[in-house]
């Protein structure tokens, strides 16, 4: 089966694995969204995966509580490494190879991120989960989905969501809110919108990376998005 991208970076954010929790991992969600980046992979597809920590601890929240900036982002890119290791249990339970990166060296449970190594992991047919963010403070997972993104040369950043794309306002408070299926990176920076924070939408920008804002939980949908489905809302 043709597919129209070969190598992807999938965002997901924290709060995507809490399911109906409101903290947490869900081990069900966990499990669905395994079940269809192994239905990918198994196109031929070459897979990077970025992981908020937002479902356990975000720093940029706990520093506005009165935690030093640099120590809530250390601890919030901890959390995206617990993510990442949920992942990568989930995905080795639908026998999908995985290899774990972080950019926080912790050699007793994940591999020390070097680009070379993580496009050498690609290359083999391995899913690459990247976790602890940068390794620096003061930068979103979103940033990083960016920056790996171009790192590993990957096409198209696919950021999922719980809604179906781009909206005008927010759709989970705004009962007339229109989606935006396409749309230029400076109109989301001018117009404000919340896709990726400002820093990401610059960088992929700058380096012509398309974006695509998806529904993940409407089964298959990452499939539907490799193949070439316009679903979501585009940025480019």
């Amino acid at each position: 089966m043709d597919t129209r991208y070969r190598r992807i970076l999938l965002k997901l954010s924290g709060e995507s694995l809490m399911g109906s929790q409101p903290f947490g991992i869900d081990p069900e969600i966990v499990t669905s969204i395994a079940s269809q980046v192994k239905e990918v992979h198994g196109l031929g597809v070459e897979i990077g995966i970025v992981i908020g920590g937002g479902n356990i601890f975000r720093g940029l929240a706990a520093s506005e509580q009165g935690f030093d900036r640099v120590s809530a982002d250390h601890m919030g890119m901890l959390a995206t490494v617990i993510n990442a290791l949920a992942m990568q249990d989930a995905l080795e339970n639908v026998e999908a190879p995985t290899r774990v990166l972080s950019a926080i060296e912790m050699r007793q449970v994940a591999e020390p991120y070097i680009r070379r190594r993580a496009v050498r992991h690609l290359e083999k047919g391995r899913i690459v989960i990247f976790a602890a963010g940068t390794g620096n403070p003061y930068f979103s997972t979103d940033t990083t989905a960016a920056l790996r993104a171009m790192e590993i040369k990957a096409e198209v950043i696919m950021k999922a969501t719980r809604v179906n794309g781009i909206y005008d306002a927010d759709p989970e408070t705004v009962a007339d809110a229109k989606m935006v299926p396409e749309i230029s990176y400076l109109d989301v920076l001018t117009q404000g919108l919340r896709v990726m924070d400002t820093t990401a939408i610059s960088l992929c920008m700058d380096n012509h990376l398309p974006i695509i804002v998806f529904n993940i939980n409407e089964k298959g949908n990452i499939k539907r998005v490799v193949l070439g489905e316009r679903i979501g809302s585009l940025v480019q």
